[in-house]
């Protein structure tokens, strides 16, 4: 039975009980949205969150962004030499890292693959693994390294591996178990090997995604490495910490500018080789 548009109006204002939600979820909406205000509330107070003190921030910002105009611009090479070596420091910090991160989380991701380890607790355990290595920051882990190894690239490297030993870990056998089975079923019917099975099956199926992590966690750890060099990790970021120290304002925002400019660029290039690779992953398949 079709209704008019006041037949409809009448029956709600009849039973406006019917189109409400229940009670108990109405209480709970209230509950749950009062528990994230005074949450909120909470960390203004405690936090000393207050508008005279954001404004007086705000005045100080005012000032430091003052402070970097005009731009620094280095008149010779022997001047702009170190900058352009914190560059490319920075830059291998990150592919090192990430290869280094990548070659060793590879193997590890098919032990957390369901659809490849049947040993739950095995699988379970190399799982609770990789969470157990995301747990640490990669900054704490350039400060122990620092500790162990010195000053360097070389503690920026490695911190930088291990975490992504369970960043990469835990999205290459997340890729692997979202596989179809249709490839690897074919290859058995074939008379495949397990190893045939994964190379021929799996792989074609799981390389574009774990080329375009990669690429996009290399992106990442390039500005991650600047912060690495702040802490004493080597890199572009210690030489805009001194500049920073030094009150050298100019000079650090015409630091700035080339990270910026170093990771727009490295986006770029990385955009056109994700279109480039998966395309022909794309084709084959």
């Amino acid at each position: 039975m079709n209704m008019t548009q006041n037949e409809v109006q009448a029956f709600k204002a009849k039973y406006p009980d019917i189109y409400q939600p229940p009670l108990k979820t109405r209480v709970l909406r209230i509950s749950v949205w009062a528990g994230i205000i005074g949450l909120f509330v909470y960390c203004l107070i405690a936090f000393d969150f207050s508008p005279m003190r954001i404004w007086v921030g705000f005045e100080r910002l005012g000032r430091v962004i003052s402070f970097m105009f005009p731009p620094y611009i280095w008149t010779s090479w022997t001047e702009f030499a170190p900058i352009f070596e914190g560059l490319l420091e920075t830059l291998a910090i990150a592919f090192l890292g990430t290869v280094l991160g990548a070659v060793i989380a590879f193997p590890l991701s098919f032990l957390g693959a369901k659809n490849i380890n049947k040993i739950p607790f095995l699988r379970l355990g190399v799982r609770r693994g990789y969470d157990i290595i995301r747990a640490f920051e990669t900054l704490i882990l350039a400060l122990i390294f620092i500790r162990a190894f010195g000053l360097g690239p070389l503690p920026g490297i490695l911190a930088m591996a291990v975490s992504e030993i369970g960043t990469f870990a835990k999205l290459f056998s997340e890729a692997i178990e979202n596989t179809s089975e249709k490839p690897t079923d074919g290859v058995k019917a074939a008379g495949g090997s397990r190893f045939q099975l994964v190379r021929f099956g799996i792989m074609p199926q799981v390389s574009p995604v774990i080329i375009s992590i990669l690429l996009y966690n290399f992106e990442s750890n390039v500005r991650s490495g600047t912060i690495l060099g702040i802490v004493g990790a080597g890199g572009i970021g210690f030489l805009l910490s001194d500049r920073i120290s030094a009150y050298k304002w100019d000079e650090a925002w015409s630091i700035i500018f080339l990270i910026i400019a170093m990771v727009y660029v490295i986006d770029w290039i990385s955009s056109k080789i994700r279109k480039r690779i998966i395309g022909e992953f794309e084709e084959v398949k």
